[in-house]
């Protein structure tokens, strides 16, 4: 199966703490780690754990940072395609508190992939299955020429203007930024997922099939849930472009989901194929 991803990227430091410092108060974290992350890179990676590969569009600043993401993306196995832009790459800070839960402050702007940047676009047109995170709306048209297209509805406003036919398309219906209105869209996902964490979630299909799925234990004790959602995402996309039906692609995204929190970052333990 060939897998993509369309997207962004951004250097993440992490800190484990017994909680999210409160206003004026010092903690001291437990443990702090670095790597590439952001959604784009999340459900790539993932992709490459159940596909066997999968290739990255993203876009990168032309600092340290930006060669290190590229490089360190690239030793997990993906194939990235990364423009240079005149700007610094965008980093992130992520607390991981007692109980997993992360709290994330991005800092700078976010890069996003054009289709006026020079990387092989002609790709999408082979591939079994794109998911689509970040990019402009001529991006987001080239990947429609995949067999199956997922975007993730913190998109929103870039599939609006785009007006292109999705397969799927998913989101948190806890997070007031990641939510999806019928009729946001003037042509109807195949399938709309809202995830709810450990109260699992729900999928409509355009016909108007519906129905919920339920969380799945991770098999470890929880560790960090940065990266679960996306996870979730890039398995959804995976089952979608195989040939599942929604009640199938749900249940091995939440597998996705569960194995990711419980490791250390957002690759420590993802579902492998």
């Amino acid at each position: 199966m060939q897998a993509a991803v369309v997207g962004h990227l951004e250097w993440v430091r992490f800190a484990r703490l017994e909680h999210v410092p409160r206003a004026g108060e010092i903690l001291h974290s437990t443990e702090s780690w670095e790597l590439p992350g952001g959604g784009g890179s999340v459900a790539a990676v993932q992709l490459v754990r159940l596909a066997g590969s999968c290739v990255f569009f993203t876009a990168v600043g032309d600092d340290a940072l930006g060669k290190r993401a590229i490089a360190e993306l690239s030793a997990l196995g993906l194939t990235v395609h990364a423009a240079v832009r005149d700007a610094p790459t965008r980093t992130a800070m992520t607390f991981v508190d007692a109980d997993g839960e992360r709290t994330i402050t991005t800092l700078g702007d976010r890069l996003e992939p054009r289709a006026d940047d020079p990387l092989p676009w002609d790709g999408p047109a082979g591939f079994d299955a794109v998911y689509f995170t970040a990019g402009d709306v001529e991006a987001l048209r080239t990947a429609r020429r995949a067999r199956v297209l997922v975007a993730t509805t913190r998109a929103m406003v870039r599939l609006a203007e785009a007006d292109v036919r999705l397969d799927a398309v998913v989101g948190s219906s806890r997070d007031p930024s990641e939510r999806f209105e019928p009729g946001a869209l003037s042509r109807p996902p195949g399938v709309a997922v809202r995830t709810d964490g450990p109260r699992g979630g729900s999928w409509v299909c355009a016909d108007g099939r519906s129905g919920s799925y339920a969380a799945v234990p991770p098999p470890g004790p929880i560790s960090d849930l940065y990266g679960c959602g996306d996870s979730f995402a890039a398995g959804l996309t995976f089952a979608l472009g195989r040939g599942e039906p929604p009640e199938g692609a749900v249940t091995l995204a939440a597998r996705c989901g569960a194995w990711c929190a419980s490791g250390r970052g957002p690759y420590g333990n993802q579902l492998t194929a």
